[in-house]
């Protein structure tokens, strides 16, 4: 019986030469059979005494040639994430899903996106969530949500209709350094190919890797 998933030779869903953009193909095919947030990414980062944190982020935007493919998501930068960001200047992304059952694993150096890709999504946000972002001191204790609703109040009586992108708010790419594509297979049979490169502009190693 041939497996529908044999990629021996990495064809079907593993084919192409380029992961990056192999990576947008699997989340485009995704976004219409996920039933929420396909776009749905753990980002895993390390804090100052080595210890992982992983949390849920929303992937914004897979961006091909440009800086060397990136995978952007926006955040506070005072956070906890984007201080353990700027510490290490290193991250760890998973997209998966369910419904296609395959899952996508990324490594690699990140860099902030700060000007005006920034400032074009910060304004395409919902407006709560502009005066949100102004109001949040993300990570850091609050007495109470009557507290923070007292915050957005006051931010939205500052700004009104039309709130600049905080100064703490922005964007972070992950350049892959590594990249693997995971499909399921049966009895648990999974393929498995990790794409590697040493730098951000070198070339790509592609291997087979055992379930």
């Amino acid at each position: 019986m041939t497996d529908k998933n044999d990629q021996s030779s990495r064809g079907g869903i593993f084919a192409g030469e380029d992961p990056v953009a192999l990576a947008s193909e699997w989340l485009a095919e995704a976004e219409a059979t996920e039933p929420v947030d396909a776009n749905a990414m753990s980002l895993a980062t390390v804090d100052a005494g080595g210890v992982p944190n992983v949390r849920i982020v929303l992937l914004k935007e897979i961006e091909q040639a440009q800086k060397g493919g990136g995978f952007l998501f926006y955040t506070n930068y005072e956070s906890a994430k984007g201080q353990e960001l700027a510490a290490s200047g290193q991250a760890a992304g998973l997209l998966y899903w369910k419904s296609l059952g395959r899952q996508v694993r990324l490594r690699g150096p990140v860099s902030r996106e700060d000007g005006a890709k920034a400032d074009a999504y910060y304004r395409s946000r919902p407006l709560g969530s502009r005066h949100g972002a102004w109001a949040s001191h993300q990570s850091q204790e609050i007495a109470s949500r009557e507290q923070l609703i007292t915050r957005v109040s006051e931010i939205e009586r500052r700004f009104g209709d039309n709130p600049p992108r905080p100064p703490h708010w922005g964007g972070y790419r992950i350049i892959p350094l590594e990249i693997e594509f995971w499909a399921n297979g049966e009895y648990r049979l999974h393929d498995r190919f990790r794409w590697t490169r040493s730098a951000p502009s070198g070339l790509w190693n592609i291997a087979r890797l055992s379930p």
